[in-house]
């Protein structure tokens, strides 16, 4: 007897589509920086990461091929030049490695609580247990060379505590002083302060090797952007005598040849701002202080801003591939009626 195979839902279709656009520019991404890498213990991490995109993009497209579905567009070779001198140092390899690691943790995290066929949760968990293993790697390698940053410490509590008053949630008294930072919201001022570091470096990068100038400028209004936001969360912490860290110029080089095409470079820049807006949400519903509330929300809205004005530089160049979309029942409805 053949066992019944539940078709797709949507967000089983939004993940995988999602997951092939993610693995195909992560593949490009990393196949240029095998290409360049010198440091071989950086090198052995970069090809793990290269092999797990290149693995999960044939698992995806033979779903596609069972479902199917049409396979989507994504990124291919004609998007990197791998020719192009490097771009980046093996220091700034590793980091952005190890900070996708995170992206794709809670990504994968996500996919898996979407979906409700047992393959697609098998293969999301395989993929969670992969990038698991991705950011322990990159992280040991990281420690080891001196290049993660670790948040800030605070001494250990010496007992548990209540709040007592609601004053604990103002942060605009004129009358009193703010009350300390929580480990919370200090774990997601410092969070924020990372993810904003590599949005600049990836801005600068790609703004310098762009050939147009509508994306240049839209790539250095996205590294004031992030720099502005850095200056901000920096502030907050100092106000509370609380030195961010940061780590040594893990950057870019000065060639001004592109490796990626603009496509590319202008989707990974709306990844980041999408991942950014999801981090300052969570941030703002985990925070307990009002101003650091109103803060994430204005500056979610830069954000949304800054990703809208994005997306419609990427539609007048035809770079924007759609997700798959529902039936549209009006349109439907209208073209039966003209068959009268």
């Amino acid at each position: 007897m053949t066992e019944y195979q539940a078709k797709l839902t949507s967000s089983e279709i939004a993940s995988i589509w999602t997951s092939y656009m993610n693995d195909s520019m992560s593949k490009c991404v990393l196949g240029y920086f095998l290409k360049h890498v010198q440091d071989e213990e950086i090198k052995s991490i970069v090809q793990f990461s290269y092999d797990s995109s290149s693995t999960h993009l044939e698992k995806l497209t033979t779903i596609f091929q069972e479902e199917q579905i049409p396979i989507p567009t994504g990124f291919s070779d004609e998007d990197v030049n791998l020719n192009a001198p490097a771009l980046y140092t093996d220091p700034f390899m590793l980091t952005y490695i190890n900070h996708m690691a995170k992206v794709g943790l809670l990504g994968y995290g996500g996919f898996i609580s979407m979906s409700a066929r047992e393959d697609m949760r098998a293969y999301y968990r395989e993929g969670l247990n992969e990038t698991s293993e991705l950011y322990e790697r990159s992280a040991k390698v990281a420690l080891s060379k001196g290049l993660f940053v670790r948040a800030p410490s605070i001494p250990y509590p010496t007992q548990t505590d209540y709040v007592d008053a609601r004053k604990y949630l103002s942060g605009f008294s004129i009358f009193s002083k703010q009350r300390p930072l929580n480990a919370v919201e200090i774990s997601y001022l410092f969070m924020n302060i990372q993810t904003n570091i590599m949005g600049t470096k990836l801005a600068i990068s790609f703004a310098q090797t762009s050939p147009r100038e509508k994306i240049r400028k839209w790539m250095l209004r996205g590294r004031d952007i992030s720099k502005k936001h850095v200056d901000i969360f920096t502030k907050v912490l100092l106000e509370n005598d609380i030195q961010p860290p940061v780590s040594s110029d893990v950057g870019i080089t000065d060639s001004t040849i592109p490796p990626f095409s603009d496509k590319l470079t202008m989707f990974h820049m709306s990844f980041m701002s999408a991942a950014g807006s999801g981090n300052y949400a969570t941030a703002a519903a985990a925070s307990q202080r009002n101003d650091l509330i109103v803060n994430y929300e204005r500056l979610a809205m830069e954000i949304a801003q800054y990703a809208k004005d994005g997306g419609e530089l990427m539609i007048d160049h035809a770079w924007m591939e759609q997700p798959p979309p529902t039936m549209d029942k009006d349109q439907l409805t209208n073209k039966k009626d003209t068959m009268k």
